[in-house]
This record gives C-alpha cells, sequence and structure tokens, in this order.
C-alpha cells in the first residue's frame, strides 16, 4: 500500500529529471496546445526554444487529428470560452484514447465555480500532470493547499501534482522535491506560467516517469528565469532574454546551480 511522500531527492533523480528536458532537444515532440489566448504566442516560442514543436489549432472539426498526430497535449482553461470548451472536451478524450500523456492547467478555477466543476471533470480523467497554485488548487481539491495535502491529492488520483508558488513542489504522492529557483520578476510577465506548464508536457512526451518529467521541467524553466533576469532590465527584456536561457540550458548549469531539496 502507497504511503504519503517520504522518499528523499537523490542525486540520481536530479541528474535523471535533468536527462528529460535535454532530451526534449534530440527528440523534438510534437506537443499540441489548448491555451489562453494572450499565451499562445510566447507558449509557442519557449517550446520551439527547447526542440519541441508546437500546434495551437482550438477548432473542434480538426483537434483530434492534430492531438492523435502529438506526443503531448496541454490543456490550459484560462480563456475558457464555447470552442475552447469544445475543444478540450474532444482533445482529452482523443489523448486518453491514445495513451497520450496530457496536462491539465486549471488557471483562475478560484474565480469561476462553473470553471472549477469543469477542472474537476477533467481531473477525474487521467492527467498524467496538474499544475496549479494554493488558489487553484483548494478549488479542485476541495482543501487547503500544502505538502501533506498535494501529496495526497496526487495518490489519490495518480497523478503528479506540482504546486506553483515561492517554492514549487512537485509531488506524485510517493516522491516529493522542492525547487527554489527562479525570479520575482517572471511573475510580471503574461502567460509565463502557462507556458512553464507546456514544457511539462514536453518532458511527459519523452520520459515515463511523470514525476521526473514534471521536476526537470520545472527546474529548468525556473533556472532559465533566474538566468534571463540576470541579463534582462525589465519585464519586456526579460521575455526575450528567457528564449535564449532556455535554448542555451547545459547540463552543467542545471546540475551546479539547481537549489532542489
Amino acid at each position: 500500500m502507497q504511503t504519503l511522500a517520504s522518499d528523499p531527492l537523490t542525486a540520481q533523480h536530479l541528474k535523471l529529471a535533468i536527462d528529460a528536458v535535454l532530451r526534449v532537444r534530440s527528440r523534438q515532440p510534437r506537443i499540441h496546445c489548448i491555451t489562453n489566448a494572450v499565451a499562445q504566442n510566447f507558449t509557442a516560442n519557449v517550446l520551439l526554444a527547447v526542440g519541441a514543436i508546437p500546434s495551437m489549432t482550438v477548432a473542434p472539426d480538426e483537434i483530434a487529428d492534430f492531438v492523435a498526430g502529438a506526443d503531448a497535449l496541454l490543456v490550459n482553461l484560462g480563456t475558457l470560452d464555447r470552442e475552447r470548451r469544445e475543444a478540450v472536451e474532444i482533445a482529452v478524450t482523443q489523448a486518453v484514447n491514445a495513451r497520450r500523456p496530457w496536462v491539465l492547467d486549471p488557471v483562475f478555477v478560484d474565480r469561476s465555480p462553473p470553471r472549477a466543476q469543469f477542472a474537476r471533470i477533467l481531473t477525474a480523467r487521467s492527467p498524467a500532470a496538474l499544475r496549479l497554485n494554493a488558489a487553484e488548487f483548494a478549488a479542485v481539491a476541495a482543501v487547503a493547499a500544502g505538502e501533506a495535502t498535494a501529496d495526497r491529492f496526487a495518490l489519490d488520483q495518480r497523478c503528479v501534482v506540482a504546486l506553483s508558488g515561492a517554492i514549487d513542489i512537485v509531488t506524485d504522492g510517493a516522491r516529493s522535491a522542492k525547487i527554489e529557483n527562479g525570479d520575482a520578476l517572471m511573475a510580471r510577465v503574461t502567460a509565463m506560467g502557462c507556458a512553464g506548464t507546456a514544457l511539462v508536457a514536453a518532458c511527459l512526451a519523452v520520459e515515463a516517469d511523470r514525476w521526473l518529467a514534471a521536476l526537470g521541467a520545472l527546474l529548468a524553466f525556473a533556472l532559465a528565469g533566474e538566468c534571463a533576469a540576470a541579463r534582462a532590465r525589465g519585464p519586456g527584456s526579460l521575455a526575450v532574454e528567457i528564449l535564449d536561457a532556455l535554448a542555451n540550458l547545459d547540463r552543467e548549469t542545471l546540475l551546479t546551480r539547481a537549489r532542489v531539496s
């Protein structure tokens, strides 16, 4: 019987998580994204920067074909208009039937009860990972966010929970890690979190261990943000610098600058 997360993060875990990120460049997975209207361009550029191939259509009459040809699916509820909701339902059905990994980012579910209910329905459809902040977690899980509740929810739902905040928590219920990398300037660029979740989808496309994939993706994104902030003059230049940082991240930088426990 599984217990709540207690296994410590090891150096081997970290190396394997980093391997997953770097493998995206060589594998060039196709990632289909249903995301915020305001996030599409930046998300596509982030995926391209790490070597993945994005597609973005939400047209109900063609999305099943796009998902069938993709290696992973991102579902972001940020702008949940009628067309996107229909597209999400079709895309998730296709991903589940084809056994493609998919990630749910339930943006703003804490502000809309109907959106929260839709997110709960989607969560029951076996996402590989769920990325959300504390308020969104409380709306979906009906319990306050914290390490123990994230562990329990991940275990109950059989998925990875990536709880974002000043320190990110990544747990599958049996293993847990905290990521302290990142920079406060990242919060001043729209779509930054959405693009980070897309990177989780890209790593899931090349790594069967969901926890390692999510850990590697979020570490890489946070560390790229740190590197970009050191060169940026403000949020505008950060958005450009982070693309360059992602494209140039290497194993040594990830290993030596990671602040993960």
